[in-house]
């Protein structure tokens, strides 16, 4: 028996629209299965039911907002050839103190740029020893021309002592080290081979947007060439590794995964994986890639130079919130303020001091701290650059010479310094003081903040007794009555109409140095 399929008067428009249309009602299913994770019938999926020609045919499913794939196959044939497992022989310290080897965790120095963003996932682990051991470390990386340039992570091939490169058909190449960029977290190596022609993937010159699909691929545990797929989940992560932003990403990303590639749709490589946060070490959906268009840059001067050279002022920075704004005269929240200059530093040469607010560089504003790191690391080191400070509402240009970025050992021993004079805190306020000299440990600047009224603004913003008040509205202090004088130059400073005032003070907590502004009261 056969059933005439020709519309009839008696049809319905929405019935001879869905029989028109079967394709888009299998599409809708489709959708509908997926995303509960079931099949139909047999366990066959709605999407084989078409014809075989047409599957072929078929690469996306059309949705109102863009093309969903039905396959990733295409493109990992596409780009897996050019992605590489690495597997590195070294002797390596385990952090004294800091505890073992987390799994899914690379076992970093302190003098790398990404110790502190791994430390804090070490916290309760059991001690390691602290001799050097024997490691055999492994990650991923990617060709980027056909003479044998690969690029991965620093940590890495970091100390490396020998590095072998295996292709996805197990080709093994020895390989040696080009350049490093610990600030990006990023390496180049050459494969020890002349002769052979290897297959390489291009940087994406596209932006790529939140939640556009990308594919990982890369070596995680050791298993060699895997692919995992997933989406953008967010662009600018800052991960404590300097000042470059990151993309994050939501594809599956574990330890070995290190220095592997993630795709667009297009083959292009928008990123190289570089860390994941995971409290267990495994992948819990969020992990963080370089982007392509620092990686492409970042690459082509290891390639020139074996190093990356980048401006330096010699500054420890940090944000200016609003009461921080209030107590120096800035409208609003913005700039970058001074809480350290470093000894022999270029900002030591000049009239700069802790407290100072940078707010444009070269005519350029200046949003926040990251901002002026990245405009800083843009300039080449011994070039000539022009700042806009602010000291206590007062604007005044500096012109002066950037130095060079100091390697991670250099910079880590400059960070070991006891901080110069400069700073700010208070005293009215709940707190107890006594000079710094009066306590061991203390150093000899400064006044030591003994006790904290819990019910004050210093104890809201996280003042606490052991703090070291260095300064108070740009009053250096010793004794107490310093930070009296220092109040009082706040005061003669505020405007008549305001009940209150803000008195911007440094306190140095540890080896750390920071700026607080306290509201007071007026008398």
């Amino acid at each position: 028996m056969t059933t005439d399929k020709s519309p009839t008067a008696n049809e319905s428009p929405r019935l001879r629209k869905l029989t028109r249309k079967p394709a888009l009602l299998a599409v809708a299913a489709l959708i509908a299965t997926g995303a509960l994770g079931l099949t139909l019938g047999n366990g066959v999926p709605f999407a084989m039911a078409e014809p075989a020609e047409k599957a072929e045919a078929a690469q996306t499913i059309e949705m109102p907002f863009g093309h969903a794939p039905l396959t990733f196959a295409d493109l990992v044939a596409k780009v897996s050839p050019a992605v590489v497992s690495i597997h590195v022989k070294s002797e390596m310290k385990v952090a004294q103190n800091e505890g073992m080897q987390i799994p899914g965790m690379p076992n970093v120095p302190e003098d790398n740029p990404l110790y502190d963003f791994f430390k804090q996932f070490r916290k309760g682990m059991p001690q390691g020893p602290s001799k050097p051991n024997p490691s055999l470390a492994q990650g991923s990386g990617f060709f980027v021309s056909e003479d044998g340039l690969v690029v991965t992570n620093n940590h890495v091939v970091e100390d490396a002592d020998d590095i072998t490169v295996t292709m996805e058909d197990g080709e093994k190449y020895s390989a040696k080290l080009v350049g490093t960029d610990p600030r990006t977290d990023l390496a180049l190596l050459q494969v020890n081979d002349t002769k052979t022609k290897f297959p390489f993937v291009e940087f994406s010159s596209k932006r790529p947007r939140v939640g556009d699909w990308v594919l990982a691929v890369g070596n995680p545990f050791g298993l060699g060439g895997t692919v995992t797929a997933g989406i953008i989940s967010a662009h600018n992560r800052d991960i404590g590794s300097g000042p470059y932003d990151y993309l994050q990403i939501d594809a599956a990303v574990n330890r070995g995964n290190s220095g592997g590639p993630s795709f667009d749709l297009d083959g292009n490589v928008i990123g190289v994986n570089t860390a994941i946060f995971s409290p267990s070490g495994g992948n819990v959906g969020i992990a963080f890639a370089v982007p392509a268009a620092l990686v492409k840059q970042v690459v082509t001067e290891l390639k020139s130079d074996g190093s990356v050279d980048r401006g330096w002022l010699g500054v420890v920075i940090q944000n200016v919130n609003d009461d921080i704004a209030d107590s120096i005269g800035l409208s609003e929240p913005m700039g970058a303020m001074i809480t350290k200059v470093t000894e022999d530093g270029p900002a030591a040469k000049e009239d700069i001091k802790a407290g100072d607010v940078i707010v444009e560089v070269n005519g350029q504003d200046v949003k926040d701290s990251r901002d002026l790191a990245r405009k800083i690391a843009e300039l080449d080191p011994d070039s000539k650059v022009e700042l806009a400070i602010v000291r206590y509402g007062d604007k005044r240009m500096v012109d002066m010479k950037l130095g060079a970025f100091p390697t991670a050992k250099k910079l880590a021993s400059l960070r070991d310094q006891k901080p110069a004079d400069a700073g700010q805190q208070m005293k009215k306020l709940g707190l107890s003081l006594a000079p710094a000299t009066n306590f061991p440990g203390a150093g000899d600047e400064g006044v030591v903040i003994t006790e904290v009224d819990s019910s004050s603004d210093a104890a809201d913003k996280g003042l606490k007794p052991g703090d070291v008040i260095l300064q108070v509205a740009g009053v250096t202090v010793s004794e107490p009555d310093d930070v009296a004088t220092g109040i009082k130059k706040a005061m003669a400073g505020a405007k008549a109409d305001k009940e209150t005032v803000k008195v911007l003070m440094q306190v140095k907590s540890g080896e750390q140095t920071r700026f607080v502004a306290l509201t007071l009261k007026k008398a």
